[in-house]
């Protein structure tokens, strides 16, 4: 029987001692299409949204004119990302970002004409994971929504596979730091590094926490 591969060896060959472009060729990395659920009451300005996000390759799967119109498409269509206007009629864009973050119904990108503190930390305080302020473009949409569904997997998949809040808390910034190395040595975004990350956990079935312990390992001990 064939020895199976050390999981070590396998991180060193397709992580660490590639190039992204190589991962890409090999779908190391997964570029599955993002959904993406479009909340903005103002017809004209969601429509710019929704073609700049199918420009970029996203599925945009639902649209929303209104607060509670947007919790509900979330909880139906369960989209990788809410986009979220700040102000928005029936029922405000960050109590709405609330009821879809600790329904786990997708991560949530706001979005305002105005980058106001105060605005700011109580979006952070509903669990947002992304903020852009409009006007936007396609620049600023597309790296918002990749970071957002990135680190929304990243908590999902620790809550899950970590229990007690404190291992959780150090399993995140071991998970961050090995994130870190990867970008560094693969010239990877920060969304590509955990994706990828992720992608080689999967595979050798272990823990998120785990696969990322072992690229730290490597690179402190690669000469």
């Amino acid at each position: 029987m064939a020895k199976p591969p050390n999981y070590a060896d396998v991180m060193v060959n397709d992580v660490l001692s590639n190039s992204s472009e190589r991962a890409l060729e090999k779908g190391v990395i997964d570029r599955e299409v993002i959904r993406v659920l479009v909340a903005e009451d103002e017809a004209l300005i969601r429509l710019d949204l929704v073609e700049m996000l199918e420009e970029l390759g996203y599925q945009v799967v639902g649209q929303a004119g209104d607060g509670q119109q947007a919790v509900n498409l979330a909880r139906d269509l369960r989209p990788d990302v809410v986009l979220l206007d700040v102000a928005m009629p029936v029922r405000d864009g960050l109590s709405a970002a609330e009821e879809i973050v600790d329904g786990g119904f997708g991560a949530v990108v706001m979005l305002t004409a105005f980058s106001q503190r105060e605005t700011v930390l109580r979006a952070v305080e509903a669990g947002v994971m992304g903020y852009v302020v409009k006007p936007c473009s396609g620049s600023d949409l597309g790296p918002a929504v990749e970071m957002a569904r990135a680190r929304w997997l990243q908590m999902r998949d620790l809550a899950e596979q970590v229990g007690d809040l404190n291992e959780r808390l150090g399993a995140r910034a071991t998970v961050d730091a090995a994130k870190s190395l990867m970008q560094s040595a693969l010239g990877l975004t920060e969304a590509e590094a955990f994706t990828l990350l992720r992608r080689q956990a999967m595979d050798a079935r272990i823990t998120l926490a785990e696969a990322a312990a072992l690229v730290i390992t490597h690179a402190e001990t690669k000469p």
